[in-house]
C-alpha cells in the first residue's frame, strides 16, 4: 500500500473516531483545586459553640495520633525506635500510665503538631517497623440520659464530641421513646401486670446450678463505665482497672454496674447468671461517657495479656472501617477470647447493625420482650459491609430478653434497663455459665469464640414470627446449648446451615421470591464457624449435590475465604437456573459441601478436617414476562462509611448519615414487600448498567443513587431505552451545594473537617445519564404536603425538575425552596403565592417511556412520613406495561413546550471533595463483578469491548491518599461544569450530542438519524477518497520509468 495511501486511510480513521469520540465521549477539562491541610479549630470551643462558623473558632495546636507498630515491644523501646530514626521536630511521645503499661505494646500514642502534620504522619510511615498511623478516634456514647430519653452522636443537625455512634440502654416508664435515629415515637404500654420476672429463671439458669456450675473460675471483663468497690450484690470482684483520663475507679454512672448485676450479681431481686464469676471491670468510659481508642486499645491489650475469657461491651456504631479498632477486636478474638456485644439499638429500622457487634468472631446480641416479639429498638441486618457490590451476612447471631431487665443499681438495690445493650450481659452471663460447664483444664482446648457460637446458634430456639435476619438463629437456650457443649468435639460449621425457601417468614427475602431462569444471581452469604482451631482454610472449591435430576437445572457459583481467620470466614453461594429450566415449576433440593482443615491441636499430628454442610429448598417458577420485572440498581449508591454521604430529609435532624444500605432488603424492605405483593419480580444489579440484557426486564429503577457513570452506561442505556423499549423509573433527591457547605462539620474523632461528598442523590450524575432525554434535575430543596387522585404525600427535601420535553407530562405543586440559595427568595414570597415547582416527569415517546420523580423519602423506610407505593405502582405500570394512569396522564399536564435552563445554570459537581475516594467508578476499570449474570463476570459487559477504561471525572488528577477520605480544599465549584458538550448553535438534528431540549419526535429518530449521518459523511468521504486514488494512477501511468515504485 502506497504511503499516500496509508495516510489517507490514517486520517481517515482519525475522522471517524473523531467523530465517535464526539458522538459518546464528550468531556469538558476542569482544575481541581487539591486538598490542603484543613485548620483544626479547638474540640472544646466547638462543644460550647457549635452553632458559630469554623472561620470563628480557635485552632488546635497539637493532637494526639496512635502509631502502631509491627509487632509487640516494651513501650520504651518503641519510644527509642522513634527518636532514633525519626529527625523532623514537632512530636513528643506521650506516656500511657495505667495496668497496661507493664506488658508489650503494639502502638504508641505521639502528639504532633498541626503545622507538621502531614510531614510527620509521612516520617513515621517510612519507617519500617511501623505499621501506620491514625488519629487517636474518641468514643461518646449516650446510656442514661434524664427523662428517659436517648441521645445519639447529632443532636438538632448538631455533631456532639466522640466517635459516631447509636444510643445505648434507657430506663422505660409508660412510653418508649424510639431511638434518635429512627425519628419516631413509639408507644408501648407495659402489659405485664405481675411482677418482673427473674431473667435466670426464664432461662433454666437455676437447673444448672443445681449441677454446681456458677461461673467459677471465669474471668470476665466488662468494658464500660466501671463499678464500685465491696458492692454488696458482687462475691467476686477480682480487679477494677482505670483507662480514662479521670482518677477514680467508681461507676458514676449506673451502666457498668448493671451490667456486671445482669451477668454476675447475686441479690434475690436481680439475680445474675453466674455469680461466682470473676470480675475484671474496665472502666473505659468518663463520668461524661467519652472514650478514646489509645484508651480501648491498651484495655484490649490487657485483656489478652491477663487471658480474659469473656469480654462484654456494650457499645457500638455504624463506623466499622475504625480499622485500629476492628483489628484489635480482631487479634482479642484471636487470643481466644469470647466477645460479647450488642446489637444496637436503631430499630425496627433495617441495615442498623453496630460494630463490633456485625462482626462475624463477635457474638452479635439483639433484643427481644417477654411474649418473644423482636423489640422494637433492636437493630437488626443484614450487614452492611459487603454492600452494595455484594450480599449482606446474617446478624444478629440470636437474640435475649432485653426489655425491662432487672439488674444492679450503683450502691444497692435492683432496678430495670432495656436495650440491647442489656440483651448482651444476657447473653455474656449464658456464656459465663455454660465455660464453667468445661473443666478448666480442658476449657484452651475446647471453648473459643466459634465454639461457643456454635452451641449458642445450634441451640437457640427459633421465634416463629421474625426472619433470620432479625433474630439470627433465635432466642438464646441455655440449656440446650448446654447439652451441645457436653459433648463438643472440635469442628467446622456454617450458619445458617439451611435455605428454606418454603420457610417463611424466617427465610426472608429469598422466600418471597422464587428462582427463574435469566435472572440475575441470588446472593446468600453465610458464615464459616471453624471451632478447630483459629485458622483454617477450605482445600477445594465446595460443591454442590443435588438430590435428584431437578437439581441439574441449579447452577451456583461460590467465593468464600481463602483463608478463615480469627474462627470464621464467610461462603457465598450464587445462585441461578440454567436456560434450559426456564420452563420449570417445582422445588429443587440439595446439599452443598466443602471440607475445613486446620493445624493439628495439643498433641496431635494430623491437620484437623471437618465437612460443612449446607441444606438448599429452593422454589423455582418459568420465567416471568419481561413486562413484570423490574431491575433495581444497587450499584450507583455510595454509604456512610467511609464517605460523608447526607441523610435524604433534612428535616431528621437527629441522623445525618446515610449508613442503612440503601438496598432492597435492609430500608427499602417494605418496598420490595409491595412489589411482590403487585407481581413484580424485582432484581439487584450490583455492577455497572453495562452487565445487563435490557431485553429480559420492563423498568430500571434508579433510587437515591450518589455514584457517578462510565460513559459506556449512559451510552448504553440510552440505545436500551430508544432501541430495546427498557422502561426507566427515577427517584431522585436533594443536590444543592450551599446546603452542603453548612452542613460540614468538624469531626473531633478524625480530627478534621467533615463535608458532605454529594447531595442526597448525586444530581450532575443524574443528569448526565438523563442528558440523551433532554431530562435534568435542579438545586432546589423542595418541602410540603400535595396530593394526586386523593392520595395525600409529604414531599421531603426532594428536588425540582428544571429540564423536560414538550409532549411530555409533568406535574408541579407549590412548594417553598428550603435550600440555602432558596431561603432569601422566599422570603420575598408569602405562603399563599408560592411558585409552582415541577417534581413529577412521565414521558413516552414512541416506545421509549421515562418516569423522573424528585424525592425517594417516600419509598425509604428509614425517615418516612408517608409512603408513595401507589405512585411507584403506576409508574412501574407505566414504564412496564405501558399502562397509562388517567390522572397522571391528563392532558391538563401535558407540556405543549419543553421545560428548559441553561446549561449552565443546572447544578455542578463539586471539585472540592476527593470523590474518588469513595467512588466505584471515577478512577475505576468498569468491569462486571460477580454478582451479575455469570456470563457477564470478569467482562466490561452487555455488548463492550473487552478492553476498557477508567472513568475520571474531568479535572480531577490523582488524588493524595494522605490528605484523608475528609478532607477538603477550598471550594470551587463552576456553575454548569457537567461532562456533556453543550450546543453552540442549539442545532436540533444534534440535540442527543450536545443536550439541548428536544422533542420527542427527535428523541425517536436520533436512534437512526445519527447513525444515518455518520454513515453517509463516511461513504462520501469513501468516494472522495477513491477519486483521488484513481487521479494519481493516472499520474504513475504517464511519468514513464524514471520514479520509483512503492514498496
Amino acid at each position: 500500500m502506497s504511503l499516500p495511501t496509508q495516510i489517507s486511510i490514517f486520517n481517515l480513521s482519525l475522522l471517524f473516531i473523531s467523530i465517535s469520540f464526539f458522538h459518546f465521549n464528550p468531556f469538558h477539562k476542569q482544575t481541581l483545586t487539591l486538598p490542603s491541610p484543613n485548620e483544626q479549630p479547638n474540640p472544646n470551643t466547638i462543644n460550647k459553640q457549635q452553632h458559630h462558623h469554623h472561620d470563628n473558632q480557635q485552632q488546635i495546636t497539637r493532637k494526639n495520633y496512635v502509631v502502631r507498630f509491627i509487632e509487640y515491644r516494651n513501650a520504651q523501646d518503641h519510644k527509642t525506635y522513634l527518636e532514633e530514626n525519626v529527625e523532623a521536630k514537632g512530636w513528643e511521645w506521650i506516656e500511657r500510665r495505667n495496668p497496661a503499661a507493664k506488658f508489650p505494646t503494639d502502638f504508641g500514642l505521639v502528639s504532633i503538631e498541626d503545622c507538621v502534620r502531614d510531614v510527620m504522619v509521612e516520617e513515621f510511615g517510612r519507617l519500617e517497623l511501623v505499621k501506620d498511623v491514625w488519629a487517636d478516634l474518641s468514643y461518646q456514647r449516650s446510656l442514661l440520659e434524664k427523662g428517659n430519653g436517648r441521645v445519639g452522636a447529632f443532636v438538632d443537625g448538631k455533631k456532639r464530641p466522640g466517635k459516631i455512634f447509636t444510643s445505648m440502654s434507657f430506663s422505660e416508664g409508660e412510653n418508649y421513646v424510639a431511638a434518635a435515629t429512627s425519628n419516631m415515637t413509639l408507644s408501648w404500654k407495659r402489659h405485664l401486670l405481675m411482677q418482673k420476672p427473674q431473667v435466670t429463671s426464664l432461662f433454666g439458669a437455676d437447673t444448672l446450678w443445681s449441677k454446681g456450675y456458677t461461673g467459677a473460675n471465669v474471668k470476665m471483663a466488662i468494658f464500660d463505665t466501671g463499678i464500685r468497690a465491696n458492692h454488696p450484690h458482687f462475691r467476686n470482684i477480682k480487679e477494677r482497672t482505670n483507662w480514662t483520663n479521670e482518677d477514680t475507679l467508681n461507676d458514676n454512672l449506673g451502666h457498668g454496674t448493671f451490667v456486671a448485676g445482669v451477668i454476675a450479681g447475686e441479690d434475690a431481686e436481680c439475680r445474675g447468671f453466674a455469680p461466682d464469676t470473676e470480675i475484671y471491670a474496665f472502666r473505659v468510659f468518663t463520668d461524661a461517657q467519652v472514650s478514646y481508642t489509645s484508651w480501648f486499645l491498651d484495655a484490649f491489650n490487657y485483656a489478652i495479656a491477663t487471658n480474659m475469657d469473656v469480654l462484654n461491651l456494650s457499645i457500638g456504631g455504624p463506623d466499622y472501617l475504625d480499622l485500629p479498632f476492628v483489628e484489635k477486636v480482631w487479634e482479642l478474638t484471636a487470643n481466644n477470647i469470647i466477645m460479647v456485644s450488642a446489637i444496637g439499638n436503631d430499630g425496627p429500622l433495617y441495615g442498623t447493625l453496630n460494630n463490633p457487634a456485625d462482626q462475624s468472631d463477635v457474638i452479635g446480641v439483639g433484643g427481644i420482650d417477654y411474649s418473644d416479639h423482636i423489640a422494637s429498638f433492636s437493630s437488626r441486618g443484614m450487614s452492611t459491609w459487603e454492600i452494595p457490590h455484594g450480599y449482606g451476612r446474617v446478624k444478629p447471631d440470636i437474640v435475649a430478653y432485653g426489655r425491662e431487665i432487672m439488674g444492679s443499681k450503683i450502691s444497692t438495690g435492683c432496678k430495670s434497663l432495656s436495650g440491647t445493650s442489656v440483651a448482651s450481659p444476657v447473653v455474656a452471663g449464658v456464656v459465663c455459665l455454660l465455660v464453667s460447664v468445661i473443666p478448666q483444664s480442658q476449657r484452651k482446648s475446647i471453648l473459643n469464640p466459634a465454639s461457643m457460637k456454635q452451641a449458642l446458634v445450634e441451640g437457640a430456639a427459633k421465634l416463629s414470627g421474625p426472619n433470620m435476619y432479625e433474630q439470627g438463629a433465635g432466642r438464646v437456650d441455655l440449656l440446650e446449648s448446654y447439652e451441645i457443649l457436653k459433648s463438643y468435639k472440635p469442628r467446622a460449621s456454617i450458619f445458617p446451615s439451611i435455605l428454606d425457601y418454603t420457610d417463611c417468614p424466617y427465610s426472608w427475602p429469598f422466600c418471597r421470591q422464587p428462582l427463574y431462569s435469566g435472572a440475575m444471581p441470588v446472593i446468600f452469604n453465610t458464615t464459616i464457624l471453624n471451632g478447630m482451631g483459629v485458622i483454617g482454610y477450605i482445600a477445594s472449591p465446595p460443591t454442590w449435590h443435588p438430590s435428584d435430576e431437578e437439581g441439574n437445572l441449579l447452577s451456583i457459583h461460590f467465593t468464600y475465604s481463602t483463608v478463615i481467620w480469627p474462627w470464621t470466614g464467610y461462603l457465598a453461594l450464587h445462585m441461578q437456573i440454567k436456560e434450559e429450566g426456564n420452563q420449570f415449576s417445582g422445588e429443587i433440593e440439595g446439599n452443598v459441601t466443602f471440607n475445613v482443615f486446620s493445624p493439628p491441636g495439643p498433641g496431635e499430628t494430623a491437620p484437623r478436617s471437618s465437612t460443612c454442610v449446607l441444606r438448599l429448598k429452593l422454589k423455582v417458577v418459568p420465567t416471568p414476562p419481561r413486562s413484570t420485572r423490574v431491575l433495581w440498581d444497587q450499584f450507583h449508591s455510595i454509604k456512610y462509611p467511609p464517605g460523608y454521604i447526607p441523610r435524604d430529609s433534612l428535616d431528621v435532624r437527629n441522623d445525618i448519615l446515610d449508613w442503612h444500605g440503601d438496598h432492597l432488603h435492609t430500608n427499602f424492605h417494605i418496598m420490595f414487600n409491595m412489589l411482590r405483593d403487585a407481581g413484580y419480580y424485582v432484581e439487584t444489579l450490583g455492577s455497572p448498567l453495562t452487565c445487563f440484557d435490557a431485553l429480559h426486564y420492563g423498568t430500571l429503577l434508579l433510587v437515591d443513587l450518589e455514584e457517578e457513570y462510565f460513559p459506556e452506561e449512559i451510552e448504553k442505556l440510552r440505545n436500551d431505552i430508544v432501541t430495546t423499549g427498557l422502561g426507566l423509573a427515577v427517584f431522585a433527591e436533594w443536590y444543592n451545594v450551599d446546603t452542603m457547605v453548612k452542613m460540614r462539620f468538624f469531626d473531633d474523632n478524625t480530627r478534621s473537617w467533615w463535608t458532605p461528598v454529594t447531595g442526597g442523590a448525586n444530581i450532575p450524575a443524574l443528569n448526565d445519564l438523563l442528558t440523551p432525554f433532554g431530562i435534568a434535575f435542579g438545586d432546589k430543596i423542595l418541602n410540603g404536603d400535595f396530593s394526586i387522585d386523593g392520595e395525600q404525600s409529604r414531599y421531603a427535601s426532594g428536588t425540582d425538575i428544571v429540564k423536560f420535553p414538550a409532549g411530555g407530562y409533568v406535574h408541579s405543586f407549590p412548594f417553598l425552596d428550603s435550600s440555602e440559595s432558596g431561603a432569601t427568595q422566599n422570603i420575598l414570597v408569602s405562603s399563599t403565592n408560592k411558585a409552582d415547582s415541577p417534581i413529577l416527569g412521565l414521558l413516552d415517546a414512541g416506545g421509549a417511556r421515562i418516569a423522573v420523580y424528585g424525592d425517594s423519602n417516600c419509598l425509604d423506610s428509614s425517615h418516612m412520613v408517608t409512603n408513595c407505593y401507589w405512585l411507584l405502582k403506576k409508574i412501574l405500570d407505566f414504564t412496564s406495561k405501558n399502562i397509562k394512569d388517567t390522572v397522571l396522564f391528563s392532558d391538563s399536564v401535558k407540556q405543549d413546550k419543553p421545560l428548559h435552563q441553561k446549561d449552565s445554570q443546572l447544578p455542578s459537581r463539586r471539585t472540592d471533595v476527593n470523590f474518588s475516594m469513595y467512588s466505584a467508578v471515577v478512577g475505576r476499570e468498569l468491569i462486571c463483578r460477580n454478582d451479575s449474570r455469570f456470563e457477564f463476570w470478569g467482562t466490561k459487559g452487555h455488548g463492550q469491548q473487552v478492553i476498557g477504561r477508567n472513568r475520571r471525572l474531568p479535572g480531577y488528577h490523582d488524588i493524595d491518599l494522605d490528605k484523608g477520605l475528609n478532607s477538603t480544599a477550598e471550594i470551587n465549584v463552576k456553575k454548569g461544569s457537567r461532562l456533556t458538550e453543550t450546543s453552540k448553535d442549539g442545532s436540533k438534528y444534534f440535540g442527543l450530542l450536545y443536550g439541548d431540549d428536544i422533542d420527542m419526535p427527535v428523541l425517536v429518530a436520533s436512534h437512526w438519524l445519527v447513525p444515518a449521518i455518520v454513515a453517509i459523511s463516511g461513504l462520501l468521504l469513501l468516494l472522495s477518497f477513491w477519486r483521488i486514488r484513481q487521479k494519481r494512477r493516472r499520474r504513475r501511468k504517464g511519468s514513464g520509468p524514471g520514479r520509483f515504485a512503492n514498496p
